[in-house]
Parts: structure tokens; C-alpha cells; sequence
């Protein structure tokens, strides 16, 4: 299967390139080529579109504000399953495209020992062993994937309510309401450690490239793979940068303090900290 997948992810990854491109600038690497960044934002949109009139279909104070803007109840009605399928068939082939790269590794189970150091930001760079996915991401995947089976059963149950028994229907209602309430709460995360939490990392959803220093920061083995390099060495390299670069300017901000005293005339402004 796995071979097939592949195959089948890299001719949609080519059909892509050819109505866009990425550009990748000095100190970037591309971390999301064309094809996945659409897919991704298929699947976000048929996401929220689902969650805003399924809310207005589940909650009487919810339907006020959000059934407007699907053009009213019955359209409302009407829309959220369609807005479910596609979401599911999106996902799809988003699965293709991550397959292998979301497979569970030790490296991961590993992560998620440390999830609550991840999630408060305490060390400052991820395991040497993190690749293109940490454990959370994938947590957060396959969440996705057992959702996305649980909302297509349950809501062609719901769906075709009058053809199944009413045991199967109201049990079908129960388990689509908590595959939402948990892809919500995972979705909710999701944006916050995709912008807040990892600056840098919602560009790469956009233009497909993050930087160098974001890839040796939160993926170390991922970065290594790509370029070859040692993550920690040129992290390391580029910290004595910023201290020399510190140190240069804070040298001669004091140069020109004591010039100032010395002749009591205004100076200069300081060079740009990047040029110096």
C-alpha cells in the first residue's frame, strides 16, 4: 500500500507544479510544496464550514447567528453534509500525501513523554531526533483520521435517517457531536502552536518555506536530512553570531557615548544591529 500511495502522492505533486511555484530564498528550505499547502487549505476551510453549520444545526442560540449566513435553516440543512463529504475527501487525499511521513516512531513516543515541556516552551530546541512531523503533529494527524471515518458513517447515517433504525440514528448523533468537540479542540491548538507558539511555522502553510533556523529549531532531523549539515553545530554558529554582532554594537554605542561627553555634540545613529 504504501508504495502505491507514494506513487499515486507524487503524480498529484507534479499536476500541482504546474499551476504554481515555490520560491525558495537564501537561508529558506522548503519545507510544503504547492500540492500539499492546497490540499491543507481544502481540508481547513471544508473543516470550518462544517463546524459553523453543523454548531448552527446542533444549538437553538447558535442557529440565530450562524443559519444567516448559510441563507437559513433549510440551506444550513442542506449544506453541512456536503460540506462534511468534502472535508472527508479532501482529507483523503491529504493522507496520501502524509502517509508516510505521519508513520509512529519511538522517536515520537518519546515526544509525547515530553509533550508538556514542548507545550510550555522550556527547551529551546526539539530532540536531535525530531523529523519532519513531531509526535504532537502526528497525534494531531491521526485525530483527523479516526474523526473523518467517525463524521462519514455517522453522518450518512444521519444523513439517510429515514432508512436506518432510530437506535443506530440517536447512538450516530452522540458520536459525530464528540468527533467534533474533540477535532475542535485539537483545530483550536493546532492554530495556536502553528503561529503563537512556532513563529514561522504559518509561512510555510502560505509560501512553502520556512527558514533555516526554524528548521534546526524544531525539526533538527529533518534539517539534517535535507541539508546535510549538523543542526546543533549551526545553531550553535549562529547564536556566536548574534553575541559578536551584540557585541560590536554595544561597543560602539559606547564609542559614541564617550565621543558625546568629550565634545558635547549630538552623533550619528547606530548602525542597523543586521549590518553590523
Amino acid at each position: 500500500m504504501s508504495t502505491s500511495v507514494e506513487r499515486f502522492d507524487e503524480r498529484a505533486r507534479r499536476e500541482a507544479d504546474r499551476f504554481g511555484q515555490t520560491v525558495v530564498r537564501r537561508g529558506e528550505l522548503l519545507r510544503h510544496p504547492v500540492y500539499t499547502r492546497v490540499m491543507h487549505w481544502l481540508v481547513a476551510i471544508t473543516f470550518v464550514l462544517s463546524l459553523l453549520t453543523g454548531f448552527a444545526i446542533y444549538s437553538p442560540w447558535l442557529y440565530r447567528w450562524l443559519a444567516p449566513l448559510f441563507g437559513g435553516g433549510p440551506m444550513t440543512r442542506f449544506l453541512h453534509p456536503w460540506f462534511g463529504l468534502f472535508f472527508d475527501i479532501f482529507f483523503l487525499f491529504q493522507f496520501f500525501n502524509w502517509f508516510a511521513p505521519m508513520t509512529w516512531t519511538k522517536a515520537d513516543s518519546r515526544f509525547v513523554r515530553r509533550i508538556r515541556e514542548y507545550a510550555t516552551n522550556e527547551e529551546k530546541l526539539e530532540p536531535e531526533e525530531t523529523g519532519f512531523f513531531n509526535g504532537g503533529q502526528k497525534l494531531y494527524f491521526w485525530l483527523i483520521a479516526v474523526s473523518g471515518v467517525l463524521f462519514l458513517v455517522t453522518g450518512l447515517l444521519l444523513w439517510f435517517d429515514d432508512v436506518v433504525p432510530r437506535w443506530l440514528v440517536a447512538l450516530s448523533y452522540v458520536l459525530h457531536d464528540i468527533a467534533a468537540l474533540v477535532m475542535l479542540a485539537g483545530f483550536i491548538v493546532h492554530i495556536y502552536e502553528g503561529t503563537a507558539a512556532q513563529p514561522g511555522t504559518f509561512r510555510s502553510m502560505v509560501d512553502g518555506t520556512v527558514t533555516r533556523a526554524w528548521a534546526w529549531t524544531h525539526h533538527p532531523a529533518w534539517y539534517r536530512e535535507v541539508t546535510g549539515r549538523d543542526p546543533r553545530a549551526d545553531y550553535e554558529q549562529a547564536s556566536r553570531r548574534r553575541a559578536e554582532r551584540a557585541g560590536a554594537v554595544a561597543e560602539w554605542e559606547r564609542g559614541q557615548d564617550a565621543r558625546r561627553l568629550d565634545t558635547g555634540l549630538g552623533s550619528p545613529p547606530p548602525p542597523d544591529r543586521d549590518e553590523a
